[in-house]
């Protein structure tokens, strides 16, 4: 086992013969938003760092380079299957040869830029992948063991075995994340379903019911549209964009030492400057045309008026105004369009389906995170109530929920597809819920606090851009944005026409 020494500003760790050191309290400045609760859970980072240093014993066979466009233009327009997605930058192009976020900090040749590009709303998509699977025989950046493969032990020995090994990450664009069990936890392991042995073998998993490493598997996020941003990362276990660049650079790229301060700071102003929404529809055209709203520059207009809480649900909204469920605005001047033409069509059908989002009763149940905290079985909600940020659609403050998406067994979604997952069986040993076992594909925010209560909670991202990023979910169980509206009319039972399910999915396309 490495040898872990605690220092004031730094933790060391003496592996294999090699030195590393990476600061804690620069780049882990907390900010005047971040609580004592997430303080308390930078704990997990020494784990996950020390976890993907030690995988190195697993050698990469491939040294492809990183393909990177020499400039980042300050627009630009890419290809997606449903039109163009539009990347703007207000502060100008960037020069990629000048920016880390752009640069290979690590010791496997990968860069930011490896899971976050603009033609897949600067994240990745399963398609994406595929293409870069086949165009670089399987030796592009993304695909590396520590956490590109199911697992860092995994047989990469021929083409063939390359397909298995990276098979999540090129059916689903999921990455593999190592996080340790929290120590003293409400929960333990008490059973895993595991087809690629990770978390089962104590030299990359798990080591006892309470102790070793959860690999899960997980969508990358989008490195675009972060001034709308109240959690970081799915579980929230980041205080701020600047340890995120850190943690990355240690764990992703496996580095042996994180970012300079200089470095961190570059890699958040390029992330914080850069903003990615649809731009083009393919039956619809410009998507800020005729009085349309959409597209990444419209959405840079909207950043001005944002602030934490600004639409929140549970009456936290620091000015006192009240909820509204009408988040989004985009294309209500397309409402009363008249005519036969496809493109006419096309675009009254995307304003019904902003419509629907924004007026369809759900009757909102068994939400852990929302129910449980109001006190109330039964919320009359709508789409906004959790995705309630204005013409954004992520939470206007933190809120990790749990609607269901990674249940498994008897509880796994009909609708959704998690085949290929690992399956964990945790049982509640202290606590409120203490006596009670949850069947899940991934414990969610829970693997932060090691609180039961938080079990398969994660939270809701920007929805701007998901036309370029499918799959869909943070598991990658939802394949089409027409999967993500059957799950919620399923899970809800809204009642949604076919005619409203078409809607929708055509408005959800041109985030």
């Amino acid at each position: 086992m490495p040898k872990c020494i605690q220092r004031a500003n730094c933790v060391k760790f003496a592996l294999a013969g090699m030195s590393l050191c990476f600061g804690l309290s620069q780049p882990h400045q907390i900010s005047a938003q971040t609580s004592r609760d997430d303080v308390a859970n930078l704990s997990w980072q020494a784990g996950a760092i020390q976890h993907s240093q030690k995988m190195r014993r697993f050698p990469n066979p491939d040294d492809g380079q990183q393909p990177t466009p020499p400039v980042i233009p300050q627009f630009q327009l890419n290809f997606d299957p449903f039109g163009a997605i539009g990347t703007y930058q207000p502060g100008g192009s960037t020069d990629t040869s000048q920016n880390p976020f752009f640069q290979n900090l690590g010791t496997n040749e990968r860069t930011c830029f490896t899971c976050h590009q603009p033609q897949n709303g600067w994240t990745v998509s399963a398609a994406s992948v595929q293409a870069r699977f086949y165009a670089s025989f399987g030796q592009d950046p993304i695909f590396r063991l520590v956490d590109g493969a199911v697992c860092p032990s995994a047989d990469v020995s021929s083409f063939t075995a390359k397909l298995n090994a990276y098979s999540l990450v090129i059916s689903k664009g999921l990455i593999r994340i190592g996080l340790p069990l929290p120590a003293n936890a409400q929960f333990s392991v008490t059973a895993v379903n595991d087809p690629y042995n990770c978390n089962t073998n104590p030299v990359t998993g798990l080591t006892s019911p309470t102790t070793g490493i959860v690999s899960i598997y997980r969508r990358p996020l989008p490195s675009a549209n972060l001034g709308f941003l109240t959690t970081i990362m799915w579980d929230g276990r980041e205080p701020s964009l600047a340890s995120q660049a850190v943690d990355a650079t240690l764990i992703h790229a496996q580095a042996v030492a994180g970012p300079t301060a200089p470095q961190q700071a570059q890699i958040v102003n390029f992330e914080s400057g850069v903003f990615t929404a649809q731009e083009i529809d393919f039956r619809a055209g410009a998507l800020d045309a005729n009085g349309g709203q959409g597209g990444p520059v419209q959405l840079q207009n909207q950043l001005s008026s944002f602030y934490i809480g600004i639409n929140d649900p549970l009456g936290q909204n620091p000015n006192n105004i009240p909820f509204t469920s009408t988040i989004f605005t985009l294309y209500s001047n397309w409402e009363n369009l008249l005519g036969a033409h496809s493109l006419s069509r096309r675009r009254a059908s995307i304003a019904r389906g902003e419509q629907v989002f924004n007026t369809a009763p759900i009757n909102i149940t068994g939400v852990a995170g929302l129910n449980d905290v109001l006190g109330q079985p039964s919320i009359a909600g709508f789409c906004g109530t959790c995705h309630d940020t204005p013409n954004v659609g992520n939470h206007s403050v933190k809120l990790p929920i749990n609607i269901g998406i990674a249940d498994a067994g008897a509880n796994s979604p009909p609708t959704l597809d998690i085949s290929g997952l690992p399956v964990f069986t945790l049982r509640c040993n202290a606590g409120p819920l203490s006596g009670q076992t949850f069947t899940v594909t991934d414990p969610g925010r829970a693997l932060i606090s090691g609180n039961c209560a938080d079990i398969g909670k994660v939270k809701g991202p920007i929805l701007r851009g998901l036309a370029a990023r499918a799959p869909y979910f943070h598991n990658g169980s939802a394949a089409t944005l027409t999967d993500v509206v059957e799950f919620y009319d399923e899970r809800f039972n809204i009642g949604l026409t076919p005619q409203q399910k078409l809607d929708l999915a055509a408005f959800l396309s041109t985030l």
